[in-house]
């Protein structure tokens, strides 16, 4: 009866450690490039289907177009989007490098961790209060006795908990990981 608000908890934990990926902590991760589409004869298409994307140094990636005209346009997109580094185009790759977190930039990503965490948990809690209202309302039309309806609630209550708890977990572990120089 609860499961599918248990899969939907799920799924905003899935979609934090998508955002948490997309985070970069000082190394070269070629997940923050998940997000960026380039234009690739007129349709949206992300990074990873037009060319090969690499980490040749700790602090580096590679991009290599299959069709090296879209060198420009790849950079474009990169520019465009988010992530803060300046690709660099050589004509046959285009290499995005990676510099050192300033102490300050690390804890201004921790902070977009914990708040990226907090919506998670606003989002679960969400989740949490639409199956407590399927429950009543399946009380409230006879489908479920009082006592179902207490021991469904108590189920999603400690579902609720056990989902806050790993996203407290996330939490830590990105922030850690972040600032571990």
């Amino acid at each position: 009866m609860i499961d599918k608000y248990t899969e939907k908890m799920q799924k905003s934990l899935d979609n934090l450690d998508r955002e948490y990926n997309s985070i970069r902590a000082g190394r070269a991760n070629p997940r923050i490039l998940d997000n960026i589409k380039i234009d690739y004869y007129g349709t949206p298409t992300p990074l990873q289907q037009v060319g090969n994307i690499t980490v040749p140094e700790p602090r580096m990636i590679s991009i290599q177009p299959w069709e090296a005209s879209l060198l420009k346009t790849i950079e474009k997109a990169i520019q465009a989007s988010d992530i803060g580094i300046n690709p660099s185009n050589d004509g046959k790759q285009i290499r995005l490098v990676f510099p050192e977190l300033t102490e300050e930039r690390r804890k201004d990503l921790v902070k977009d961790v914990k708040k990226k965490g907090e919506a998670c948990k606003v989002a679960i809690r969400n989740i949490r209060r639409d199956a407590n209202e399927f429950l009543k309302k399946s009380n409230k039309d006879k489908e479920i006795t009082e006592d179902e309806l207490k021991d469904q609630q108590n189920k999603v209550q400690k579902e609720t908990d056990k989902y806050i708890k790993k996203v407290d977990e996330a939490i830590d572990k990105k922030s850690k990981e972040i600032l571990t120089v």
